[in-house]
């Protein structure tokens, strides 16, 4: 049944921690009602209880979404609430460093599975209500990444890679529309990606300069909000992928390098 309240409503993937949960909480404070996804049931519960806040409605969907069958299950979900999805952050994912040809297959391909296809099915199964009624906003978590060539992170870039074209491109076929799409490209932040990516023995892993991510998801928001193409949160980032983009690719992989080669912390 349809919601009567006047809050807005949006749908965070990956919704339980980091950057996820961050956004969850600036949706909140921004007169948001919110779903959070996430595998971990538990992981969820937790942050439901942080975000319940100020009168708003926390809503909780456990899925791997890195199946097809857990991203129908989390649009079912949406699809019975019954309410129009206002900002929608496609921000589920995970990494994982180290040699190519020393790196787990199976990890890879879940990688592969939860970064690019499942962010493809929820696009498509979210979008088309967002074009028929001529409103909403899309958010992908990209990442700096996406600036340059990854060694020794290289299916994780490639995915980052795709998320940052999937968006632009959106955004150019829905420019006469009033649905706007919007790329979020971090740098280096302070959550678990780096330790679930086994990449601790990193100079990015090991930096005691990482950003917070309650500042980039109040970049990514007021981004959304100023219907940006794309947003790399805090000074610094901006002009490394300034610097990353302009840079002959070859130059920027060993840039990317020196800080994913592991034991390079």
């Amino acid at each position: 049944m349809a919601d009567s309240n006047d809050r807005r409503f949006a749908v965070v993937t990956g919704g339980s921690n980091g950057i996820g949960l961050e956004l969850a909480r600036e949706f909140v404070g921004n007169g948001f009602d919110v779903l959070i996804a996430a595998e971990d049931r538990s992981h969820l519960a937790e942050a439901a209880q942080t975000l319940s806040t100020g009168g708003a409605r926390i809503e909780q969907h456990a899925a791997d979404l890195a199946t097809e069958d857990g991203v129908a299950s989390l649009h079912d979900a949406i699809v019975r609430l019954g309410r129009p999805v206002d900002m929608l952050a496609v921000n589920a994912g995970i990494g994982l460093g180290g040699p190519f040809v020393e790196t787990d297959l199976a990890t890879e391909l879940r990688m592969i599975d939860l970064n690019v296809r499942g962010a493809v099915q929820l696009t498509k199964l979210v979008l088309p209500a967002m074009v028929a009624r001529d409103a909403g906003k899309l958010l992908f978590t990209s990442s700096i990444a996406a600036t340059m060539p990854d060694p020794f992170e290289a299916v994780y870039g490639a995915t980052k890679m795709f998320l940052r074209w999937f968006g632009e491109a959106l955004r150019n076929e829905l420019k006469d529309t009033n649905v706007g799409v919007t790329v979020l490209m971090p740098g280096v932040t302070e959550t678990n990606f780096f330790s679930r990516a086994d990449m601790m023995d990193t100079k990015a892993g090991a930096s005691e300069n990482k950003d917070d991510p309650r500042d980039v998801a109040k970049a990514a928001f007021a981004a959304l909000t100023a219907d940006k193409d794309k947003v790399l949160p805090l000074l610094k980032n901006k002009v490394m992928g300034a610097i990353a983009d302009a840079l002959p690719d070859g130059v920027a992989a060993q840039v990317h390098r020196g800080l994913s080669e592991p034991g390079s912390a």
